[in-house]
């Protein structure tokens, strides 16, 4: 029987500070094809980066979501990674904190939140994940990123990530073995997979 990934629902566990719903998320990317021989490209140039479509809107976004009161902020942005565009891998680095309205205010308690964002090197991408009739994927190139990235808060995000990134060589993507931030995206069974029910939780 294949592994059910459930996302989960709800707003029973989520975190708030100071009346600002939180949030975690992550640039999820991975280096291009066949550029590994290339050793004059840039790092920077090298990478694909992972952005999702939304619901009822035309927008491309990185993916985030609700952090919880179980779980690390870390852990929160990896799940939100599995859920919303079926990725696995390492957290890297913190890129920041920022604070933006949602584009509901029934979203959270004043109409706006607190996202913590992160990169995530991505290892492993799922050809099934919970939300992928809501959130399609789409592979872009940095120069895209940038185009696509229609609010302040994502592209001062982005504008984090290419700082941190464009100084790496090409080489440092094969030299990395582990990650920066002691977080390694997985699955880890549910009591409910414990009792055999062929589910598990989405954690990281």
């Amino acid at each position: 029987m294949a592994t059910v990934i459930q996302a989960r629902v709800g707003r029973e566990k989520q975190r708030y500070e100071d009346k600002l719903r939180l949030v975690a998320g992550v640039i999820p990317y991975r280096l291009k094809a066949g550029v590994e021989k290339n050793q004059s490209m840039s790092f920077l140039d090298g990478l694909e980066i992972l952005m999702i479509s939304t619901p009822k809107r035309n927008d491309l976004v990185f993916p985030k979501g609700g952090w919880e009161n179980d779980e690390t902020v870390e852990e929160a942005a990896c799940r939100e990674a599995l859920e919303e565009a079926g990725v696995m891998g390492n957290i890297r680095e913190n890129l920041g904190t920022w604070v933006f309205r949602s584009k509901s205010k029934q979203n959270c308690q004043e109409g706006a939140c607190k996202g913590y964002m992160f990169t995530l090197e991505v290892t492993e991408q799922l050809d099934s994940y919970p939300e992928q009739s809501t959130h399609h994927r789409r592979w872009v190139n940095v120069s895209e990123a940038w185009e696509l990235c229609r609010y302040e808060w994502m592209q001062e995000a982005l504008g984090a990530f290419v700082r941190l990134q464009s100084a790496k060589p090409l080489s440092h993507f094969t030299e990395m073995a582990e990650p920066s931030l002691p977080l390694i995206c997985q699955l880890k069974p549910s009591k409910a997979e414990r009792l055999d029910t062929g589910a598990i939780d989405v954690l990281c």
